[in-house]
């Protein structure tokens, strides 16, 4: 085969099959179904695999909703945070469940979506996250339902609802403590409906998490409300599974050598400018030599970050950044014009499969 051009996104299927294990192994356990969050990762040339072991997908927009429906082909949640009367007429085409962001949306669109299990996204008020950006329950936040009243009140037009409360929460501790409030203060609603969605942002797939005891409380949760318990794993279903993969350029000196390869997190690891996080790398590893790696856009603050690595880079050595899945083939950009990453995979069987090339036609496909 030959040699695969940097940059590009690696998924490797052993890696994410870990994952979608563990993923199964809850839904065995517990009976709470688990449908892939799109928004985080929508690279459908492993949903052959991703689908054996989810129950289907969950969407954030037509596109995704409709993508689910054609390439997952299994049970499909389509939430907005604002459809339009189109938005509707399409989705409902690919929707299992629709689920509105606010009651006036509710109110407003009940008579298009006759037949489908609808709900509404409902914002108790806390919430567990690591970044105020991230928040759903931040000051002024429009993200789902905070009338308790009102919602019990519109109760009749709904089989479910979706409380997504959580992002990057490992502690099994705050999520326990938060699953028995929603109890407390939604009880007497969820006995009226069919289902619950916890939304996504449980770590639940986080090595060493204790499984036993999150499955255990889902199974009672369940149980005691005779819900159909709902999760969103997104980052849980493809964390450790994929690197970006480049390549040195150069190497320019002030106070620090700074490494500049082939790619660029404004483009390609957006979330790490957003979040201003450190790019986690696979290779090289841990060493003396101190450097700070960079990308190649115009951007000043186009950093992946600082580390000490036991070898000095210079041009043409690789580079591999670990955990390049989610939030990344989903937000990539055409920034700077800058070539777009290919997609690649690491079949179960080791066959490295390119399976999407990005060019010039494609830039300027995207624009105008």
């Amino acid at each position: 085969m030959t040699p695969i051009t940097t940059p590009y996104y690696l998924i490797d299927e052993k890696k994410l099959l870990r994952n979608l294990k563990i993923i199964r192994r809850v839904r065995e356990v517990s009976g709470a179904k688990s449908v892939l969050a799109l928004k985080c990762f929508s690279t459908w040339s492993v949903f052959g695999l991703m689908k054996q072991y989810l129950d289907g997908t969950t969407s954030s927009g037509v596109y995704e909703a409709r993508l689910g429906r054609e390439k997952f082909g299994k049970e499909v949640h389509a939430y907005s945070v604002g459809f339009s009367r189109q938005d509707i007429r399409e989705v409902r085409r690919y929707a299992d469940k629709i689920i509105f962001n606010s009651l006036s949306q509710l109110k407003a669109f009940s008579r298009e979506v006759r037949g489908l299990k609808v709900g509404v996204r409902v914002n108790p008020g806390f919430s567990y996250s690591h970044f105020d950006l991230a928040d759903p329950a931040r000051r002024y936040s429009r993200l789902g339902v905070q009338d308790a009243g009102a919602l019990r009140e519109s109760a009749g037009l709904i089989s479910g609802v979706m409380f997504h409360f959580n992002c990057e929460n490992d502690d099994i501790r705050n999520f326990s403590k938060n699953l028995d409030r929603i109890g407390r203060e939604y009880g007497d609603l969820l006995g009226c409906l069919e289902w619950i969605s916890l939304g996504g942002g449980l770590y639940f797939t986080k090595p060493g998490y204790p499984l036993a005891e999150f499955c255990a409380r889902l199974k009672d949760f369940s149980g005691r409300y005779r819900v159909q318990v709902y999760l969103e794993p997104g980052e849980s279903a493809i964390t450790g599974s994929a690197e970006l993969v480049t390549t040195v350029l150069d190497v320019v000196h002030n106070e620090i050598d700074v490494v500049i390869v082939d790619a660029s997190t404004e483009a390609h690891m957006l979330d790490l400018l957003t979040y201003r996080l450190q790019a986690k790398i696979a290779s090289p590893g841990p060493g003396l030599h101190k450097v700070m790696i960079a990308g190649r856009s115009c951007l000043a603050g186009d950093v992946f970050g600082q580390y000490s690595l036991k070898t000095r880079l210079k041009p043409g050595n690789v580079i591999r950044f670990a955990d390049a899945a989610g939030y990344t083939m989903v937000k990539k950009n055409w920034f700077n014009g800058l070539p777009m990453p290919s997609i690649c995979v690491r079949r179960l069987d080791g066959t490295l499969d390119r399976v999407r090339s990005f060019g010039y036609k494609d830039y300027i496909a995207s624009l105008s």
